[in-house]
């Protein structure tokens, strides 16, 4: 399940990335924050992967 997950991440990064370029060659600042708020929505989605993992490993062990 890590792999799809990681591969989604890293085109949002690209995608990230790509948005941030074009708005440094417009000098556009809504496509910069748009990079920024794509690159911090695939950080939080790894976030909460491991934070589910290692909540719903521990749920499983308990029970």
């Amino acid at each position: 399940m890590l792999i799809p997950i990681l591969v989604f991440d890293v085109a949002l990064v690209a995608w990230s990335l790509h948005l941030m370029e074009k708005a440094y060659e417009n000098k556009e600042f809504s496509l910069m924050l748009a990079g920024l708020l794509v690159a911090t929505a695939a950080a939080a989605m790894m976030v909460v992967y491991f934070l589910m993992g290692h909540c719903m490993s521990y749920l499983l062990k308990v029970s």
